[in-house]
């Protein structure tokens, strides 16, 4: 049976998101080899994995079709602000490409941009962007980020994030 997984804010290729947000990495290498063995040690290439922004750097990264050949699984990208451009390069390489934000599910919204989300509002938030950025929280009753640095460089099982969801409630 398939699942699906989300992921984003991996900026493979991009040597300063390693200085800027701390990540355990030495170069861009050994970043992307891990990310990459990560990814394809969880999701099967019957899985669904939503990207939700800013999967490559094109200016650090010499083969990108590369990466995307090694990576397990069907997948959907919901454009964040580093992948603007670069739409056409997705989809030739079998990428789904979604320009805006989505409600998935009839209940999930899903955006590059964290949204704003009350307690009274029937929606969750699957957002990325922030990074490490303390300001937001890792899950709340209306949200959860999806940015590598919180998931473990993993992509996170949709059923693991609707648990915790609902544990915040």
């Amino acid at each position: 049976m398939s699942k699906t997984f989300f992921i984003a804010d991996m900026h493979f290729g991009d040597a300063n998101i390693i200085l800027y947000e701390n990540r355990p990495y030495a170069n861009i290498h050994e970043m992307r080899e891990l990310m990459l063995s990560n990814w394809n040690t969880t999701v099967s290439s019957d899985d669904e994995v939503f990207v939700v922004g800013d999967f490559i750097n094109f200016k650090g990264t010499k083969n990108p079709e590369e990466i995307l050949s090694r990576l397990n699984g069907k997948i959907n990208l919901i454009v964040g602000n580093h992948d603007k451009g670069y739409e056409e390069f997705y989809r030739n390489n079998g990428v789904n490409v979604i320009e805006y934000s989505i409600i998935y599910e009839t209940f999930w919204i899903i955006s590059h941009k964290p949204m704003y989300m009350n307690d009274n509002m029937p929606y969750v938030n699957i957002f990325a962007h922030v990074h490490n950025n303390p300001m937001y929280k890792n899950v709340s009753s209306r949200s959860f980020c999806v940015s590598a640095e919180r998931i473990n460089y993993t992509p996170i099982d949709f059923e693991v994030i609707k648990r915790l969801v609902q544990e915040e409630n």
